[in-house]
This record gives C-alpha cells, sequence and structure tokens, in this order.
C-alpha cells in the first residue's frame, strides 16, 4: 500500500482503504460512508447492503474495479430483463458524486472486505491539505 497526502492506494494504484487496529479510519473511507449515506444509501440500502430495487454494492466490489465503478457511477446502466429492471443513473454531473467518487469506492472497497463494518467509522484521520485543496478545486471554490 502506498500513501500520498492522506490518500492509500493499492499495487495496482486504486484508491483503498487504511483502517488501523484501533478502528481509526483514513479520510476517504469516513468521507466516502458519509457521501454513500447522503447520495447511494437511498436506493443501495444501509452500508451497501441493498435493497429490493439496487444491488448490493458490498457485494459489487468483490469484483468490480476502481475503473468498472467509475464508469457505471458516471454514465450509469441499464439492466432489462424479465420484467426486473434496474436502471442506475448517471452521476456524471453531480459535483456531490463526482468530486467523491475515490471516497465512494474507498468506503465500498472496505465493506466490501469485512474491514469496515455496518457502522459509522467512531475515529478517522483528519482532512489532509491536498484533499482539501483538491476537493475545493473540484467543487470549483
Amino acid at each position: 500500500m502506498k500513501e500520498e497526502g492522506g490518500r492509500y492506494y493499492d499495487v495496482d494504484g486504486a484508491p483503498t482503504y487504511n483502517i488501523k487496529p484501533d478502528g481509526q479510519v483514513d479520510w476517504l473511507t469516513y468521507s466516502g460512508y458519509r457521501r454513500y449515506h447522503a447520495e447511494c444509501h437511498v436506493c443501495h440500502g444501509p452500508d451497501g447492503m441493498g435493497s429490493t430495487y439496487a444491488p448490493a454494492l458490498a457485494d459489487s466490489l468483490k469484483t468490480m474495479n476502481f475503473d468498472q465503478f467509475s464508469e457505471v457511477v458516471v454514465g450509469g446502466r441499464q439492466n432489462l430483463s424479465n420484467g426486473n429492471d434496474r436502471v442506475m443513473p448517471s452521476f456524471g454531473l453531480n459535483k456531490n458524486v463526482m468530486c467523491y467518487l475515490d471516497d465512494l469506492y474507498v468506503y465500498l472497497r472496505a465493506r466490501s472486505t469485512d474491514a469496515l463494518g455496518r457502522v459509522r467509522p467512531a475515529k478517522r484521520d483528519d482532512k489532509s491539505k491536498e484533499i482539501a485543496d483538491a476537493e475545493k478545486a473540484c467543487l470549483g471554490e
């Protein structure tokens, strides 16, 4: 695992989580929890566990890499078959999602590996200057 400015990356260069033995999470995991519950849980259920009309993202990320995840979030997806129609809208123009795409992925990745339970993280790292600057730039501040 590699760290750059408060962000963590796996050996393939994909964003990943860093959860310490005492349960303290990195900023992106914490932010991803908050963003997920603001934008995604209405359809995908609390803590990425799915619902009757949207899949459990905690399961989807067991096989979905960052590029695949990004493609679906940005472009949306339609699965129309056997009367069980599922449509994921595009979030490509939603800054509340796009500016936090890494955060969402990191949180769901932690959920998919059971590194993070179904609770709000109790302890977190502070937001790094690099992360704060990138957020401001993305949001146009």
